[in-house]
């Protein structure tokens, strides 16, 4: 019975989703509500309700399972709602403020607006220290660490009670012995407190991103180990004979001592992992490009896969806070199930950011909640079941709905209930299409190369309609769409980072020697580590990346390669692998002009055996999964029409569905337009196609 399971649990921020898979290639969906006040509860909750629904004990599970993966959103919130630990720094003198400058500018799309508010800084002001020493460009030594400094600021922050501690000096990439014997005097003075090394977590140029990385680490890293601490112990309890392993914001796999130390990198573990389950969904039609939509009930999240890899983002802004480390890029937008429904000063008709959540939720929920949102919208225009949502557990009250979404929007704008309801619908549409084009447009992806996949639980009613927008002719829609996250964290490999400063022009053989030797070295630490987790090198993969850019340029882009020997005519390909990247992205390019390299890294994978694809047996026709038919709206006029709805554990494989219909599985709903058509394919994945 050993390895007989593998579960994979993804908080969200309204439900925690559960995946449970066995050796057969069952795989079946769970959904427990968040508790934000104690994450854990979450877990115990959905364990309980496996156990309720199949008779597994959560102890079965967890003792006889190969891994159990958490996505969490611990540090999300943490960073969110400014709950994080109180954190100083010690920074070189005369930089203490560098984390207030912020490079001289508000984030992109603020920089010009006077009355933008500067972010709350997560160590104020009188937490900052700064200590006599200084490196310079070169990487010699100006000034001398003065070590009496250092002891004066932990003497300071024992006083502040200070629980954890960041360390970031001036180019210290390239001269650690600083930072190290600083760390060392912390250690000494302060050896209860969490402590953070720039140069150990981030060894990228860049002073103000490396010093803010670490501060928000910092910032997190208590938080972020109570939480590992008090699951690993539960699973422990549970008989668990695996470590857990908890899943990164770069997409992959790791295990809770490397989260609780480099916690940066689990601020957005769960949407991370969309990206692989989508490889994986469309890899029987051998798709590569693909964009992921995952809309839940408080946000929209959007990934990107093109030739089979996902969008990587370092050097960004989240959350205010500027975060250097790679983070597979994440497009998130106040677009969710509960998105409330409002009118502006103008008169005009908007959706969100404000969210109704799970308390008191949408009106139909019958929780309390008054105003009007997407899931009420969807209600009215007879897309939702309105015996209920989850195989009727979560019961809906269309009244509730329609009074809402009178009395708040179509009374004030003189419409109907219903032109109000296709209204919202619309505009939340609009707002999510807008992010899509963020996510592929603006870096130079044409969205109609791509397929469109869905994720989430609110997303199969919208998802046709967002295809359509884009004018992207395919989706594919799984029927774990709505655990898609925790089904990606299941199928996904551990991965760690390695990164080197390299500051080097690309010409002649010393730059080839140099740049060889940096991805060697990181690479020989990425490999023994793997090692010591368990993986043999057969098991290993290895990708590139380098941070390049014109010799006079301030910015740098990302150019990813695959491994290959570093020698001096190894450069041009380098050198014509960055020209293609920048005129991806700015539509031109300088092949006259020298290249250089600023920073290096290497992305190493340790390959976690699959499990099993879910296998669905053939069908007898869609007519046998008619359960009956029901009133819709498809155009801004608000009428109805009668369309189809079908039941999705009654389909099988081969069953095709034209448009307009509703697929309803337990934990989705699939909106099929008039001009589409849905056919499941063996895999248990809808496959869309426009026919207009």
């Amino acid at each position: 019975m050993q390895n007989q399971y593998r579960l994979g649990i993804d908080a969200g921020g309204t439900f925690t989703d559960f995946i449970l898979a066995d050796r057969e290639g069952e795989v079946r969906i769970f959904k427990a509500l968040s508790t934000p006040q104690d994450p854990t509860q979450a877990i115990r909750n959905g364990l309980a309700l496996i156990e309720e629904e199949t008779g597994i004990k959560a102890g079965e599970i967890v003792s006889h399972a190969d891994l159990c993966i958490n996505g969490t959103t611990v540090g999300l919130n943490a960073l969110i709602q400014h709950k994080g630990a109180r954190t100083g720094l010690i920074a070189t003198a005369g930089h203490e403020d560098s984390i207030e400058i912020r490079l001289g500018h508000k984030e992109d799309g603020y920089r010009y607006d006077p009355e933008y508010p500067p972010a709350r800084m997560l160590v104020p002001r009188y937490l900052r220290r700064g200590v006599r020493e200084r490196v310079v460009s070169t990487g010699a030594v100006h000034i001398p660490l003065h070590e009496e400094d250092v002891r004066a600021a932990c003497a300071h922050f024992l006083r502040e009670g200070v629980e954890s501690v960041a360390i970031s000096f001036v180019w210290s990439v390239l001269h650690p012995e600083h930072e190290m014997r600083a760390a060392e005097i912390v250690r000494e003075m302060m050896p209860d407190v969490r402590l953070t090394v720039g140069s150990q977590l981030y060894p990228q140029v860049r002073e103000y991103t490396r010093t803010s990385t670490a501060i928000v680490n910092a910032y997190l890293a208590p938080i972020l180990s109570r939480y590992v601490e008090a699951v690993d112990g539960y699973f422990r309890s549970l008989g668990a004979k695996n470590p857990v392993r908890y899943f990164q914001s770069n997409g992959g796999l790791a295990l809770g001592s490397v989260v609780s130390d480099q916690s940066v990198y689990a601020i957005n573990s769960g949407p991370a992992s969309a990206p692989q389950a989508a490889l994986y969904i469309g890899e029987p039609w051998d798709l590569k490009n693909i964009i992921t939509v995952d809309m839940g009930g408080t946000s929209f999240d959007i990934t990107l896969t093109r030739d089979g890899r996902a969008n990587v983002s370092k050097n960004i802004d989240f959350l205010r806070y500027r975060i250097g480390i790679p983070m597979i890029q994440v497009e998130t937008l106040g677009a969710g199930g509960g998105s409330i429904g409002w009118i502006d000063s103008m008169g005009l008709l908007q959706m969100g950011p404000q969210s109704a959540g799970s308390e008191p939720g949408p009106a139909c929920y019958d929780q309390g909640g008054e105003k009007p949102t997407t899931t009420d919208a969807n209600l009215v225009l007879g897309y939702l079941n309105p015996d209920g949502l989850v195989g009727g557990r979560l019961p809906l009250n269309v009244t509730r709905a329609r009074t809402a979404i009178e009395t708040h929007l179509a009374r004030p704008l003189g419409l109907t209930v219903e032109q109000a309801a296709f209204g919202m619908f619309t505009i939340v549409n609009n707002n999510m299409v807008n992010a899509i084009r963020r996510v592929s447009v603006e870096r130079g992806y044409d969205p109609r190369d791509f397929v469109l996949n869905c994720a989430g639980g609110a997303t199969g009613a919208h998802i046709s309609a967002l295809a359509r927008e884009m004018g992207i002719r395919r989706v594919l829609v799984s029927k774990l769409a709505s655990g898609l996250c925790a089904y990606g964290q299941i199928i996904s490999d551990v991965k760690y980072n390695y990164m080197a400063p390299a500051p080097v022009r690309l010409e002649g053989a010393v730059a080839a020697e140099r740049l060889d030797g940096l991805f060697r070295g990181l690479e020989a630490r990425g490999i023994a580590d793997l090692a010591a987790d368990g993986f043999g090198e057969d098991r290993v993969t290895i990708r590139r990346s380098l941070d390049m850019r014109y010799v006079g340029q301030v910015h740098e882009c990302t150019v990813d390669v695959d491994p290959f020997p570093l020698d001096e005519a190894a450069l041009e390909r380098l050198r014509s692998a960055f020209h293609a990247r920048h005129e991806e992205l700015y539509t031109y390019s300088e092949p006259g002009s020298v290249v250089e390299v600023v920073n290096v890294e290497s992305a190493i994978w340790g390959q976690v055996d699959k499990p099993k694809r879910m296998s669905i047996a053939q069908g007898a026709g869609a007519d046998k999964a008619l359960v009956g038919t029901r009133e819709m709206i498809f155009t801004a006029d608000g009428v109805a029409r009668s369309a189809p709805v079908y039941a999705g554990d009654l389909l099988g494989a081969g069953d095709r569905i034209v448009g307009p219909a509703v697929i309803e599985e337990v934990t989705t709903t699939v909106v099929i337009e008039p001009d589409w058509t849905a056919e499941l394919h063996e895999s248990g994945v809808y496959v869309l196609d426009y026919r207009g």
